[in-house]
């Protein structure tokens, strides 16, 4: 076996009796370990269950006669890899350790890339020194350890699935799955049936069972982004299957029991949709047992600076660039309607287009450069007695639509922000 081994291009320790082969294993480290199950002294069944003790990842084969093949079954259900009889051919015993040292490499792979995804997750990989932002972290903290509904509410691209991602990989259900689906971005008509599933046969082209992603997400997490524009119809059924723990598939004739944690998200105003009547109240309440606010950036200028130097070595891991002074000022000064996302494409487009290691003004986007002059341009009569900031914004958005004829898309350019935003602020205000 040794020969054989060795021929095939492993590195291999023989030992004559399973006393020796622990004292090897003290000494170093094996990938996997080839046991015999009748030897005198120790048998192989306690050097099984010493290796087990030792570091259960490293599989363990076994080689018996004919005659003990019951031990060899009951090795593997102490846990042993898998079993060969005598006699065997080395092609029958190469094959069986792939097997084995291809499920360890698995296993190991496995493991790091849980580690990197807890890494990546954790509260303190999101970016941000700011009151605010360490305020939202530490209450998703604490949340994290409950099952207890969470709501984020924020502008688009702020970081919401992000800090849903950190909630549940800081949960007791990290082990199980993350599931996330937009409700804004899927056709009303296949909506139902992607969150709840549907029966072979529901409907023209359901050849089978279908699971939606209550059930996907069974053990974990489900993140329901934009919640805020899911139809009355599905609130309803939403609030049942998080009431009764259970969903009713399309064309299902029975309930099908679920286990998940929900985390929702919105960039709208709930409240106001709840007073308004456009949206159940009873799912509201629901939903947010713990409602977590993320800022916009602009109201976290000083967080900018750390995102732009994350960024820049996200997309430069092995050059050593930075930004010059002016280029941080315009990029700390700008007020970012697109948020996090935004300044993570501005940087990575300056990190493509930059003319040296370090990043000027020049490498970045006109509007960063022309925001500033535009807004000094414009002259304010500041009343003594102070003045709503809302109501500021509001007429501003109304004049800017008045100036474009009530074209949406031309005055979001023109006020430096993405249609979605502007239509956001309209239903905001109530402007019609």
């Amino acid at each position: 076996m040794e020969f054989s081994l060795a021929e095939a291009g492993y590195s291999v320790k023989a030992a004559a009796s399973g006393e020796e082969g622990l004292r090897l294993l003290d000494a170093g480290s094996f990938d996997a370990v080839i046991t015999d199950i009748t030897m005198p002294g120790m048998d192989g069944m306690q050097v099984l269950a010493r290796v087990r003790e030792r570091d259960e990842a490293v599989p363990v084969i076994v080689i018996t006669a004919y005659g003990t093949i019951e031990s060899a079954v009951e090795a593997m259900r102490q846990g042993a890899f898998d079993y060969i009889t005598k006699p065997f051919n080395r092609d029958e015993l190469r094959i069986t350790l792939d097997k084995a040292l291809k499920m360890r490499r698995l296993e190991r792979q496995n493991a790091e890339l849980r580690t990197a995804v807890n890494d990546r997750y954790r509260f303190d990989a999101i970016i941000g020194t700011s009151n605010r932002i360490r305020d939202v972290l530490e209450m998703a903290g604490r949340v994290a350890a409950s099952d207890a509904s969470v709501l984020i509410t924020g502008e688009s691209g702020t970081g919401k699935e992000l800090l849903a991602k950190g909630i549940h990989y800081n949960s007791g259900r990290s082990d199980g799955p993350f599931v996330a689906i937009n409700c804004a971005a899927i056709p009303e008509n296949l909506i139902e049936s992607e969150l709840f599933g549907h029966a072979k046969g529901a409907f023209t082209g359901a050849v089978r069972d279908h699971e939606g992603k209550f059930e996907l997400a069974g053990g974990g997490t489900l993140f329901l982004d934009e919640i805020g524009d899911l139809r009355v119809d599905l609130q309803a059924k939403i609030l049942r299957a998080l009431q009764e723990r259970q969903v009713d598939r399309v064309g299902g004739r029975h309930p099908v029991p679920v286990d998940v944690r929900i985390i929702a998200a919105t960039n709208r105003d709930i409240e106001r949709a709840v007073r308004e009547g456009s949206y159940r109240e009873d799912l509201y309440y629901r939903l947010s047992v713990v409602t977590l606010h993320i800022p916009p950036l602009r109201e976290r200028r000083e967080d900018v600076p750390l995102l732009a130097g994350h960024f820049l070595k996200k997309f430069n891991p092995s050059d050593a660039v930075r930004l010059d002074q002016d280029a941080l000022s315009l990029l700390t000064d700008y007020g970012w309607p697109g948020n996090v996302r935004e300044l993570e494409n501005v940087v990575q487009r300056a990190s493509v287009l930059r003319r040296g290691d370090i990043i000027t003004a020049e490498d970045l986007p006109d509007k960063l450069k022309n925001e500033k002059t535009s807004v000094e341009s414009i002259i304010l009569n500041l009343p003594d007695e102070g003045i709503r900031l809302e109501e500021l914004e509001k007429n501003l958005i109304i004049k800017a639509l008045e100036k474009h004829n009530n074209n949406q898309t031309r005055a979001a350019e023109y006020l430096g922000i993405t249609r979605p935003t502007l239509i956001y602020r309209l239903e905001k205000y109530g402007i019609k």
